[in-house]
């Protein structure tokens, strides 16, 4: 197919499904965000959408492209939420792990794990966990992550990262994270977001590999309790 026909084909069907997007978006017209701002991340959710369907393979594009659709409108509440939704003290432990974590990646020359880290912030391990899982529960596709005022701040505990951004082709777990304790929303992140072994996992949080098993087994079935399929 010559690239002319491929991208009027792409247009036709992003026109087609705008009626979907916008219905989508009207779902959530209530919840404290602009309409516009809905439909236009219901519209970034559709073409990414039309970009990644393949007639070829069959299906219904309208199925196919609702989960990618209301997907992108729950990272844009995720994204708005963490400055209104995240108690004080967690924002400013945040803070502190972002400052401490650099420092130690550079005298270390890795990641730090997450002892190291309560070590030098004066912190539990637990105030650790609390302030990296709080953020993860609104932006779970990364465990690097900016801060809403700190653009160039960036926090990696003991990860190399492959690629997170192979998390978008996965299951959205991340609505239902907010069920689970911070250490099991870090569990959760690291196996199925970042697509670490168990053992890479029990090395990073300080327990066992069995334990990290019972964590992942006990965390899925809160999740599925909650909703998340």
């Amino acid at each position: 197919m010559r690239t002319t026909d491929r991208t009027s084909d792409r247009d036709a069907m992003i026109v087609a499904g705008m009626p979907l997007a916008r219905a989508l978006a009207r779902r959530y017209e209530h919840r404290g965000e602009p309409l516009d701002d809905l439909e236009q991340a219901a519209m970034i959710g559709l073409i990414k959408a039309v970009d990644g369907f393949d007639p070829a393979r069959g299906g219904d594009f309208r199925s196919f492209a609702t989960p990618t659709i209301l997907g992108e409108i729950r990272r844009h509440f995720r994204d708005r939420t963490w400055s209104m939704r995240v108690p004080r003290g967690v924002k400013e432990n945040h803070a502190r792990v972002v400052a401490v974590t650099g420092e130690l990646t550079q005298a270390l020359g890795r990641a730090p794990t997450v002892a190291e880290i309560a070590g030098d912030c004066d912190l539990s391990e637990e105030a650790v966990l609390d302030a990296v899982g709080a953020h993860t529960a609104y932006r779970p596709d990364s465990l690097s992550w900016t801060g809403p005022d700190d653009d160039a701040d960036e926090v990696d505990i003991a990860v190399a990262d492959p690629g997170y951004r192979q998390a978008e082709a996965r299951a959205d777990l991340s609505g239902p994270l907010a069920a689970l304790a911070p250490r099991e929303r870090l569990i959760i992140h690291l196996r199925f977001h970042r697509g670490l072994a168990q053992s890479e996992i029990a090395a990073i949080v300080g327990v066992s590999q069995m334990h990290v098993s019972r964590l992942i087994a006990r965390s899925l079935e809160r999740m599925r309790e909650a909703g998340a399929w």
